[in-house]
């Protein structure tokens, strides 16, 4: 009876070892989900939360204000909004009025999320850009000249002035329709913590779903004097992502360069991700073994290798320059928190000698340091990862 064949090791997934922030409010569980299902850590730190306003009375206002006197022209700028105000004209007993009204207007779709839902209360839109962009919707209503019209534009949480004043000074009555408004989390504590992880580098990517919610996370940087060292990680080692362009603008007026799937969705999103935080990753020649350094976890041969926050320090201070001796003054000083102790630095070594399975890995040089046994012959070997 012959053996079975040895099975080979589970492939190591795409995001394993890196940590990503979501500051999404809605659909953050979808998106945690789709991250971790990579092997990604997710830290959750909504940065603003969506109140609607079905009661609020500038909104039955402004809905019969339109009942009254019927607009050339409807907006629609998100599904949740757009749904919110039918639903709440429902509760007011004026759906039916609203529904008949908005069928013998024109409707534009920003995307197609309000899309589907304009045509699930039984309406169609004309027009939907494939950008998606709101810069897009305006300037198709210039082309077409607005004068003398009547322009409904549902707003999505912030107001949208640039917006508003191009079709005002087009010649077109603007009435604006708030649906809901954007407000600072409930709890403030998880974004400060996704901040302070955010400056000490300690998750790899950030993503932004909405504009709202990117601006929100830097103005609270900003109240904490802590802007500055925000950005500087974004543009260095914090790969900041959004689900778009718009979504990115808030970070691109800070110089600070975002990436986005070519499809507005999560799930391109992801998969941008996990094209990209690998891909920022060089793969090590080390004593005849392949090392990659991920955020919290190592890869040595392709097997993922966990290693504890004080361990990566003294890695990363290696793979600085691999190859060459390390003083031990230099890796405590790379340590979080060790004070003066040399004898920390020889502690987390021999945790990170053990965490990575490999003890080779890293050479002792008596009364000198430390180094990686770097091969530099090898390079070219990973060269193409």
């Amino acid at each position: 009876m012959t053996a079975p064949a040895p099975q080979a090791a589970p492939a190591v997934k795409p995001l394993a070892g890196f940590t990503v922030g979501v500051t999404a409010a809605r659909r953050a569980e979808e998106l945690g989900a789709l991250l971790e299902r990579r092997g990604a850590a997710v830290m959750h730190a909504p940065a603003l939360r969506i109140v609607p306003l079905p009661d609020d009375a500038e909104l039955l206002a402004t809905t019969k204000q339109l009942l009254d006197a019927r607009p050339d022209l409807v907006v629609a700028t998100t599904a949740i909004g757009f749904r919110g105000w039918v639903e709440a004209a429902e509760g007011w007993g004026l759906g039916q009025a609203l529904l008949g009204s908005l069928a013998q207007v024109r409707i534009l779709a920003r995307g197609p999320k309000v899309r589907g839902a304009i045509r699930a209360a039984g309406l169609t839109e004309e027009w939907s850009p494939a950008s998606e962009s709101m810069a897009e919707v305006l300037d198709r209503l210039l082309a077409e000249g607005v004068a003398g019209q009547r322009i409904a534009l549902q707003l999505h949480g912030e107001p949208l002035p640039g917006f508003v004043e191009a079709l005002q000074e087009a010649g077109a009555e603007v009435v604006g329709v708030p649906v809901y408004r954007w407000m600072p989390p409930a709890d403030i504590g998880p974004v400060d913590r996704l901040l302070d992880a955010c400056v000490a580098r300690a998750v790899d990517a950030m993503t932004f779903t909405s504009a709202p919610a990117a601006a929100s996370f830097l103005a609270r940087a900003a109240e904490r004097g802590m802007q500055a060292e925000v950005l500087d990680a974004l543009r260095t080692d914090v790969l900041p992502a959004c689900v778009g362009p718009v979504t990115a603008l808030p970070l691109e007026n800070h110089d600070v360069p975002a990436v986005w799937p070519e499809r507005f969705r999560l799930g391109p999103l992801v998969q941008l991700l996990a094209l990209e935080l690998p891909g920022r990753v060089r793969a090590l020649p080390v004593a005849g073994r392949r090392l990659e350094i991920r955020g919290h976890a190592a890869l040595v041969d392709g097997e993922l290798k966990p290693v504890p926050p004080a361990g990566m320090a003294l890695l990363r201070a290696l793979a600085r320059r691999p190859g060459w001796v390390v003083a031990r003054g230099e890796l405590l000083r790379a340590l979080p928190g060790a004070g003066r102790d040399e004898h920390a630095v020889e502690t987390a070594m021999a945790r990170l000698r053990s965490a990575l399975g490999a003890p080779k890995l890293i050479q002792t040089v008596v009364k000198r340091g430390y180094r990686l046994a770097h091969d530099p012959s090898a390079e070219t070997k990973y060269a193409d990862g």
